[in-house]
């Protein structure tokens, strides 16, 4: 791989199709066939592409919005991620920025990488933001040692809707300050190993109910509303001199001058709002231009392209018609549009590279010590009592009760501990049905139910079934019950918690949370968060 140009050689030495090839950043799958692997080489060579996304493949949710695919599992993709990246740099004339969604680490996109809390798990964390500061640290080491950038990463939606499908857990809350000073404790991490970070997605995505997946939500707030809430985290931290902001699609009329039209091609958002009032002179990214709320509304090949460049993106992310955008940009795009976009993707690449010799690699044995004690450290401080009190649980205790296990079909480590200090009788939910179990708890008055959601999206309610839920309330309401969840806490919102003599949100499933569980559980630890949203 070349050295990267200064930018003063560069203004001088691309062509204008060349300066255009860097604002194209097309999707790269990593568990892709070679023929795909050398369609996306030819297209890296033949018109100077500037940046990659990486997702998983194509069957992946990223791509495959219906999920009529099969995902096939790759227990090795991280090295293949390592090894296809090589061969990209190597067909590029000039240096690839490399990117991916890595906003609880390397695992949202590869198996068997670190996984890191979710943002609302680090919403729950109360006046420590060293904590954020150290995840952010940590997944930008995983990236830097993978070959990645740039991590297109954190969210900063305030999430005050609910039924959002497509954000959720994905924000650190409902509370704009909250919100604000997780993401800049994130990024502040992030940087002190030179990745490059991005706030999505602008102008906000927390209080919408469609998917822009699938469809375009149109967010109907006034102008007012937006700057003192959902705008807030923006601006806010774009006043740090942040890398990047990604722009979603969805429509929001009071800032772009009444239209229903996608804010990633609304001049009036990117180059009124979010350039002229907030001031921000950093890259501007596109939301995947491949989600059906943009790429179903034009037909001809380049159109989105192009509208999306002149609206003010200037990296065109899961841009589909490369070949098609690039000629249409060239034919419709004044010189300074070009050398405006070309300046600032070119400078973010100068920061992105200038520190490359000075990368120390850590061992992946110190990675993985760290990745755990962090995800302990993190389970500890966010274990929230959502109703009820330590006493009820004591005493609950004392009585003896019965353990249901509903949602895990693997080994239930919360079970499993509890019972190295308590004898008591566990029923695996998935291995009986509702009418046995109903029948094996007639004499019981305690229940312990473990509750592990089988999807962390909201959609079918979070996979559980209505004669599941109906059974589950039922124990709520007729039999003393604590409840502890390893999810998503707007579950809640599908059970009559209030009547729990104690509900506790242990927000993720993974052993180190489940441990942390066990402990409140047995009294040797208190319940130290505080829940970020709320539920109804």
């Amino acid at each position: 791989m070349t050295a990267i140009l200064s930018y003063t050689k560069a203004k001088t030495e691309l062509t204008f199709a060349e300066k255009i090839g860097q604002l194209f950043m097309p999707a790269a799958f990593i568990n892709d066939t070679e023929a795909e692997i050398t369609t996306l080489e030819n297209l890296i060579r033949d018109y100077n592409i500037g940046s990659l996304c990486f997702f998983h493949s194509r069957a992946s949710a990223a791509t495959n919005f219906e999920g009529k695919k099969k995902i096939i599992y790759n227990n090795d993709s991280l090295n293949t991620l390592k090894k296809i990246i090589k061969r990209y740099q190597s067909a590029a004339k000039y240096p690839l920025l490399i990117s991916i969604d890595a906003e609880w680490g390397l695992a949202m996109r590869i198996e068997n990488t670190p996984k890191y809390p979710y943002a609302i798990t680090l919403g729950a964390i109360k006046n420590n933001t060293d904590v954020l500061f150290d995840v952010g640290k940590q997944i930008a080491i995983d990236c830097k040692n993978a070959g990645i950038h740039w991590n297109l990463a954190p969210v900063v939606d305030i999430n005050n809707n609910p039924n959002n499908p497509v954000i959720g857990y994905r924000s650190f809350g409902e509370n704009k300050e909250l919100v604000t000073t997780k993401a800049v404790a994130f990024i502040k991490g992030a940087e002190s190993e030179n990745i490059l970070t991005c706030i999505k997605h602008f102008p906000g995505h927390g209080d919408t109910d469609t998917d822009s997946h699938l469809g375009l939500p149109i967010i109907k707030k006034s102008k007012k509303e937006l700057l003192d809430n959902e705008l807030y985290p923006f601006k806010e931290i774009i006043k740090k001199n942040v890398d990047s902001v990604m722009v979603g699609h969805l429509a929001v009329p009071s800032l772009s001058d009444g239209e229903n039209i996608p804010a990633t091609l609304s001049s009036s958002i990117i180059k009124g709002v979010l350039r002229k009032e907030l001031g921000f002179n950093g890259v501007v990214i596109s939301d995947a231009l491949n989600m059906h709320s943009v790429s179903k509304l034009y037909t001809i090949k380049g159109k989105l392209e192009w509208l999306a460049f002149n609206a003010g993106n200037d990296v065109l992310c899961f841009a589909e018609n490369t070949l098609e955008g690039i000629t249409t940009i060239l034919k419709n795009a004044s010189k300074n549009q070009i050398e405006e976009s070309f300046e600032r993707i070119w400078k973010l690449k100068e920061k992105a590279f200038k520190n490359k010799n000075q990368v120390q690699k850590s061992s992946s044995s110190s990675r993985l010590k760290e990745h755990d004690r962090l995800n302990h450290e993190i389970a500890e401080n966010s274990i929230t009592l959502f109703n009820g009190d330590d006493e009820n649980i004591i005493s609950f205790k004392k009585e003896g009760f019965t353990g249901i296990n509903v949602g895990n079909k693997d080994k239930n480590c919360f079970f499993d501990l509890i019972s190295d200090e308590v004898s008591f009788d566990s029923l695996l939910y998935s291995k009986l049905n509702i009418d046995t179990l109903k029948i094996k708890l007639i004499n019981k008055k305690n229940i312990l139910i473990s509750l592990f959601p089988p999807q962390i999206k909201p959609a079918n309610n979070f996979g559980f079934s209505v004669e599941e839920i109906n059974f589950i309330n039922e124990l709520i309401r007729t039999k003393n019950t604590v409840i502890y969840l390893f999810g998503n806490p707007y579950v809640l919102n599908i059970f009559a918690t209030a009547n729990s003599k104690a509900t506790l949100i242990v927000y993720e499933n993974t052993i180190q949370f489940q441990k942390q569980a066990t402990k409140h559980f047995l009294g040797n630890i208190s319940a130290l968060g505080k829940l970020p949203i709320t539920i109804n």
